[in-house]
C-alpha cells in the first residue's frame, strides 16, 4: 500500500490522496473537528429519538416509544377542543331553520365557514375546489340548476342526492334513445343538430330543421318542454341557455341522445350530521348561483 502522506501539493502545501486526473491532484484535507463531533452527536441523538418517540414500523403497527407520543392523538385533542368551542353555535345551527340562518349574521358566517370546509373535504373531488364543475359535474357558481337553486332545493339535493338509491332521491334521467332502439342513427344526428340550434349553435349542412323539430316534439319535449326550456321537477336541463353538462358539440350530443345520461350524486344524509348539511347548503347557495 503506497503512503501518499509525503506527497505534498506544491501550491497549497497540503498532502494528497494520490488521486490525480488530468494533472489535478486530490488534496487529503480532513473535515473540521467540530463538524465530525457534531456528526457523531446527531447519530447518538437519533438513537435516543428512536427509543423515546414512535419511529420504527412493525408488521401491523409501529414502535410507540417510551413517551408514547402520538401526533395523531394531539390533532384529535385539538379537534375535540375546537368542537367544544363551536358546540353551542353548532347546536344553534342544527336547530335553526334555513331562513333563520340567513337572517342571523353570526349563524350565517358560521354556516358559510363550516360549509366551505366540508365542501372541500366532500364535494371538491367532483365539483372542483372553486365549485366550477367539469364535464358531467355541474358548475355551482352559475344560475342553472337541474333540480332547483333555492336554499331549500339545494339542501334537498345534498341530503338525498341524485339517483343515489335513497328513498327520497331525485330520480329523473336522460333516456338512451339509440341504445334502446327508439331512434335510428340518422334521427339522432338530426335531433342533436336541432338541440344545437335551440341555443344558437351552428348545424351541419343539409340539416332538416323541420324533421328535427318533429323528432324533438315526439321524444324530448315531454321532459325538456316544447321550447326546450327544461323542467326542474324532472331534472331536465334548459337546452337554450348555452350551459352544457356533457358538452355541446355534435359528437357529445349524439352520445347523450343515443346512450343516455344517468350521473349519480351521493346522498349525504347519514354521512354528515344535519347541522353540517345545512352549513353546506348555505355555502353552496352563497357561491353566486343560488336563487
Amino acid at each position: 500500500m503506497t503512503d501518499h502522506s509525503s506527497d505534498i501539493d506544491s501550491v497549497s502545501g497540503k498532502s494528497t490522496t494520490g488521486h490525480e486526473w488530468d494533472g489535478i491532484k486530490e488534496l487529503n484535507t480532513p473535515l473540521p473537528r467540530w463538524w465530525v463531533i457534531t456528526f457523531y452527536l446527531t447519530i447518538v441523538w437519533s438513537i435516543g429519538y428512536w427509543i423515546v418517540y414512535p419511529a420504527w414500523p412493525l408488521i401491523q403497527s409501529n414502535t410507540t416509544g417510551l413517551f408514547g407520543y402520538s401526533s395523531r392523538a394531539d390533532v384529535a385533542v385539538e379537534l375535540a377542543n375546537l368542537e367544544k368551542i363551536r358546540g353551542d353555535k353548532m347546536a344553534a345551527l342544527g336547530t335553526a331553520s334555513l331562513a333563520d340562518i340567513q337572517k342571523d349574521p353570526a349563524l350565517l358566517a358560521l354556516a358559510r365557514a363550516k360549509g366551505k370546509t366540508v365542501f372541500g373535504d366532500n364535494c371538491a373531488p367532483c365539483h372542483g375546489t372553486g365549485a366550477t364543475g367539469s364535464k358531467g359535474y355541474p358548475n355551482l357558481n352559475d344560475d342553472e340548476w337541474l333540480w332547483g337553486g333555492s336554499l331549500d332545493q339545494i339542501m334537498q339535493t345534498i341530503q338525498f342526492g341524485v339517483r343515489s338509491g335513497h328513498a327520497k332521491t331525485h330520480e329523473g334521467q336522460m333516456l338512451a334513445f339509440g341504445k334502446d332502439g327508439v331512434l335510428k342513427g340518422d334521427e339522432i344526428v338530426t335531433a342533436a343538430n336541432y338541440v344545437r340550434s335551440l341555443s344558437g349553435l351552428s348545424t351541419r349542412n343539409g340539416y332538416d330543421a323541420a324533421k328535427g323539430q318533429k323528432i324533438f316534439a315526439e321524444n324530448c319535449a315531454a321532459c325538456h318542454g316544447d321550447a326546450g326550456k327544461g323542467n326542474q321537477e324532472m331534472g331536465a336541463p334548459d337546452l337554450t341557455d348555452k350551459i352544457w353538462l356533457y358538452g355541446s358539440d355534435e359528437a357529445s350530443l349524439i352520445e347523450t341522445i343515443g346512450q343516455g345520461r344517468a350521473g349519480v350524486m351521493p346522498a349525504w344524509e347519514g354521512r354528515l350530521d344535519p347541522a353540517t348539511i345545512k352549513a353546506m347548503a348555505v355555502y353552496v347557495h352563497s357561491l353566486g348561483g343560488g336563487k
